[in-house]
Formats: structure tokens, C-alpha cells, sequence
């Protein structure tokens, strides 16, 4: 457990220099939450729904510090260290190349809770936000989110071998993942071709939980809860199958 806390500590100093994760997980959803607290303040959403526009925009702003992470710091971090022989030097090591993973998979998920967090302490100080839904619902959704998210960042880290490759994957699939899930363009004001396009995105799914259980909307969830365990098994399953130390 020491080792594991030294190694946390060393590799969390790094991360922090890591400007990419940082301006896009936290300080770009919390850029965002303002922008909408300045433009719409309290206004209600379309259709009389009950809830204003700043909570109807909570559940997806939370997932983009997740997107950053699962999309981009995940797979870099470890296509990089594999692309350099730092997996393979942690063999020789009383670190093994597990505890490494373990590692930088506590810190991307600290990092993506630092920008929920914050996100919902800008948006409860500055804009009167409340959480309609039930706590302990939306914490356990926003972790399904997170683990779901993650195990896909892990499927590409283990198919990509290189660093330039782990690039070109991660940009195809963070950016469409992104602007198109609704996790920063309200998905309600996508086209219906569009959207139905976007409902297959694992993410759409992931923030149409979130949604739900902080508004509190008795809503079919079925579909939602499938897609994200169906990808977590099979980004773990895939992941041990493909994956390679060097």
C-alpha cells in the first residue's frame, strides 16, 4: 500500500503538467456551466418541464471531465509508457506494471471528480443550482458512467501500440463522443437524423442516466443501464484480450 501511495504521488505530479486533460476536463465544463449561468440564469426549460435550464444542463456537464479522461488521458498515458519501455522497465522494478495502471486510472478518476465538483459548486454558489434527484442515485450513475468510459479509454490503449496511433484513435473518438453525446450542445437541439445517429454513442447514454436521476424523471431507463454495462464488459473483456505490456 506504501508503494501504491508513493507511486500515486509521483505520477500525480506529473499528470498536473498534463495541460490537455486539465483545460479539457475541468476548466472547459466549468467554463461552460458559467456561460450558461450568465445567458440563461434561472430560465425554465422548453415545455413547462418543471426544472430550469442550468439543471436540465448538470447531468452532461459532469461527463466532460470524464470524456477527457476516458478518451484522452488513459489511453496517451499508456500507449506512451509502453511506446518508451516503461511498462516493461516496471517488471524489473518492486512496482509492477499493474499498480502503474491502477495508478493512473485513481488519478484520471480523482481528476474527474475535482471537475464535477466544481462544476456543481459554480453552479450552486453563482446560479442557485439544486439537485432535484436523489444524492445517492446520481453518485451511482455518475460512477457507471466513469468505470463504463474508462473500460473503452482501456480498449484503445491496449489496440493502439504507438503513441501516433493512440493520438489519431483518441481524436476520432473523443471529439464525435464530445459534441455530439449532448454532453456540451444540448442533444435535444440536434436534428431527429442526428440524433438518432448520436443515441448509439455509449456517452448519450451515460448522460441520459445522469439526467434522469438529477432531475429526478421517472423515465424507462433500461436502455441506458444496457448500453453502459454492455460496454464495460466488453471494454474489459477486450482489453485483457489485446493487451500487451510492450
Amino acid at each position: 500500500m506504501k508503494k501504491f501511495f508513493t507511486l500515486l504521488k509521483i505520477e500525480g505530479r506529473l499528470s498536473l503538467r498534463c495541460i490537455d486533460s486539465i483545460f479539457f476536463g475541468v476548466c472547459m465544463p466549468v467554463g461552460i456551466m458559467i456561460l450558461i449561468g450568465l445567458i440563461v440564469g434561472q430560465n425554465p426549460a422548453p415545455n413547462d418541464a418543471g426544472y430550469t435550464l442550468i439543471q436540465s444542463s448538470f447531468g452532461a456537464l459532469v461527463t466532460v471531465g470524464i470524456c477527457a479522461t476516458a478518451f484522452m488521458g488513459i489511453p496517451l498515458t499508456i500507449a506512451d509508457y509502453r511506446d518508451k519501455k516503461i511498462l516493461k522497465h516496471f517488471f524489473v522494478t518492486p512496482v509492477s506494471p499493474t499498480m502503474l495502471l491502477w495508478v493512473h486510472a485513481v488519478i484520471n478518476m480523482l481528476l474527474s471528480l475535482v471537475s464535477a465538483l466544481l462544476i456543481y459548486a459554480v453552479a450552486r454558489t453563482f446560479f442557485g443550482y439544486e439537485l432535484i434527484g436523489g444524492k445517492l442515485a446520481f453518485f451511482g450513475s455518475y460512477l457507471l458512467v466513469m468505470v463504463s468510459m474508462y473500460s473503452l479509454g482501456l480498449l484503445i490503449a491496449s489496440l493502439c501500440r504507438t503513441v501516433k496511433t493512440a493520438n489519431m484513435v483518441c481524436s476520432i473518438v473523443y471529439f464525435p463522443m464530445l459534441f455530439l453525446s449532448g454532453a456540451t450542445i444540448p442533444f435535444e437541439i440536434f436534428p431527429q437524423p442526428l440524433q438518432n445517429v448520436a443515441s448509439f454513442l455509449p456517452l448519450t447514454q451515460g448522460i441520459a442516466l445522469l439526467k434522469s436521476t438529477s432531475l429526478g424523471l421517472e423515465t424507462n431507463l433500461f436502455l441506458p443501464l444496457m448500453v453502459l454495462v454492455g460496454s464495460l464488459v466488453m471494454g474489459i473483456i477486450l482489453s485483457i484480450r489485446f493487451f500487451r505490456w510492450e
